[in-house]
Parts: C-alpha cells; structure tokens; sequence
C-alpha cells in the first residue's frame, strides 16, 4: 500500500486530476490518496499558495499528482511574486531537488492527423525530453526588478555548476541506454557561458556511456528541427529554460499540449520507488476551465509514470497506458484533438471511455 498526494491545484487542474485518480483507485485500489490545497486555490484561502498542511501531506506521501497552478487573477503585480500560485511549484522541486524533469512526447496510432505537421512527419514519433528543472535562470540570482536613474530595469542570472550538469546528462543517458541509444544535447554554446560548461561536461560523461551516441545541437536549430524532422531525436537533453520551451514545442507535435505528461524525479531511491512528482504539462487552462472540456490525458498518463517510476508497478503503468491507446484507437477524442466539426468527448466522457479499457 502506498500513500499519494493529491495537489490538484487551479484552473482545469482539479478536473483533470478528478479523472487521474480515479483511474488510480481502478488499477491500485489498496493505496490512499491525500488531497491537499496548493497554488492559487491555497493562495486565496491561506494566504499562501503551500499551506504547511500541504508541505505535511507531501512529506508523508510516497509520490505527488500534481494538477496545475496559476490563472490570470494572480498574475503581473496582483499578488507578491513569492506568493504567486507557481510559488508552490517551485518549492516542491527545490525542496525535494527534483531535478530530473522526464516528459515522453509519443503520437498514438489514430492521432497523425490531429497535428498540425504532416501526417509522414509525426508518425510514429517516440521522443522523450530530459529537462534540468533546478537550476538555470529561473533559480539562479540576484533576481532584481526596479529602477535606476528613472529608467526601469529587470535582472535575471543564469548559473549552472558543473555538479548540476553531470547528474541530469547522467539521467538523459541512462534513458537513452533503454531506448535507441541515440542522446541530444541542447545547448547555445556559441554564446552562453553556462552552454560552454554543458557541452564539456556531456563530451566528458559521455566517455562513461561509449554505447549510446552522443549528438550536439544548438536550442534554436533544435526547435526548427522539432518541427522539420522530430523522429531523428529520441533522447534530448537540456538545461530547465530551453527544456521548458522545446517540450511544450515537442508536445505539439502529438496534436495537443493536453496529451503530454511528465515526472519530476530527485536523487536517492531505488529504481521504481524514487519519490516524484508527476503532472500534465499543459498549465491551469483557464480559458476552459469548469467546463468539462480539458483534455485529462496527460493527467491519467502522469499518473501511469507514478506507478512505474514511484510505486514500481510497471503493470499498473502498462495497464493505464495501454487503456489510453486503446481509447483513441476507438475513436475517443476531446475537443483539442477532434477534428473540426466532429463529435467529441467531454473530460469526465474520456476518462469514462478509458476507464472501460483498463
């Protein structure tokens, strides 16, 4: 039995997660499931967006699913920038040092013409990015934002230490040894410093894994070539702002941001029992929030990393993800992935029309 924690967060958040656990209790009934305040929704009761209730029910749990935070309520000078709802989500990666950001990005059998790519360009594309997810501009300071000599100005530092660098590529390779053996390092080494370190640093741990290859790519011609050839990568490695942006990019490439999920994994543990946090990527949503119309895949696969990278149930993984392919291989689609003017699901309909295949 197992302990889960529920952060299910803003905007279409709780009803995507609704479905994600339910599909939990369906596949591992002898586990709990703790459903805590977070983000926005903590923010407005609270007064701050992880009440310490929230920060117990993690430390208790054996893996977190994560809904969304933020919406536009909170954003811009509204509310303090430490007590924004994505505050919340920063704390859980640095105080857990999940590092390790894993967000797979496949295009299931039935979905090639929901992309916007051509249909011989995305089929059968099988990619996973390996995003750093604590260091780098968003973390690094001094972060400053003020005035000088009446002009306004902004600062943002961006720092890596080698340190940093070695255990995500350690990460990326150790991916890719289970895959095609093919890795790709994304940097902007001709005009960062920190990209400098992060391409010695791979050539250098690369030497440690003499059976996968090793490829260099610069983060701009890496997100033109997402989007001209993404089946020449399988294994892309990066530092947190370009893995932020290039896997939302990647997640496209499917049809819908809405089908993309990810694990966010720290050090220590054995392999299948390393505590993790596990959440759609697509955001809050808040334009179709309440609506009973987001799309709870990546919800429901996050959900299936959990098993497999959390509670070392490959079965229970395997299980949710072969239901998900099934359901769209009957034709199941939510609004983002229809076609124009066809039928489609709601959330709740969806995760029905998966649960019905497990």
């Amino acid at each position: 039995m197992s302990t889960i924690a529920v952060l299910p967060g803003d905007g279409i958040g709780p009803e995507v997660t609704r479905v994600a656990v339910e599909i939990l209790r369906r596949v591992r009934p002898q586990d709990t499931h703790g459903e805590y305040l977070v983000g926005g929704a903590a923010y407005e009761r609270h007064g701050t967006p992880i009440p310490d209730e929230t920060k117990a029910g993690v430390e208790r749990s054996d893996a977190v699913l994560f809904g969304a935070v933020g919406g536009p309520q909170w954003d811009g000078d509204r509310v303090p920038r430490d007590l924004r709802p994505e505050a919340a989500l920063l704390f859980l990666r640095t105080h857990f040092e999940l590092f390790a950001n894993i967000r797979p990005v496949r295009v299931f059998p039935g979905l090639e013409d929901a992309s916007t790519l051509k249909r011989e360009v995305v089929e059968g594309l099988d990619l996973v990015v390996v995003r750093e997810l604590t260091g780098g501009v968003y973390f690094a300071k001094p972060k400053e934002y003020g005035e000088r000599d009446g002009i306004p100005y902004a600062l943002d530092t961006m720092l890596y230490r080698k340190p940093e660098i070695v255990r995500i590529l350690r990460v990326g390779f150790e991916i890719a040894r289970t895959r095609r053996k093919l890795l790709h390092s994304v940097d902007k080494q001709n005009a960062l410093e920190t990209s400098r370190l992060w391409r010695k640093t791979a050539m250098e741990v690369a030497a440690d894994y003499p059976d996968v290859s090793l490829k260099h790519v610069l983060v701009d011609n890496a997100a033109m070539q997402l989007v001209r050839n993404p089946k020449q990568f399988d294994v892309i490695v990066t530092e947190n702002m370009f893995g932020d942006i290039l896997s939302d990019e990647a997640a496209m490439l499917g049809g819908s941001i809405g089908n993309c999920a990810s694990a966010s994994l720290g050090r220590g543990g054995e392999p299948g029992r390393r505590f993790g946090l596990y959440e759609p990527i697509s955001g809050s949503a808040p334009d179709i929030a309440g609506q009973n119309l987001a799309n709870p895949t990546a919800a429901i696969l996050s959900a299936a990393m959990l098993c497999r990278q959390s509670l070392d149930d490959a079965a229970a993984a395997e299980r949710i993800e072969r239901a998900v392919e099934a359901a769209f291989a009957s034709g199941a689609r939510t609004r983002d992935l229809a076609a124009a003017g066809a039928a489609y699901l709601s959330t709740t309909a969806f995760g029905e029309a998966v649960a019905a295949r497990l």
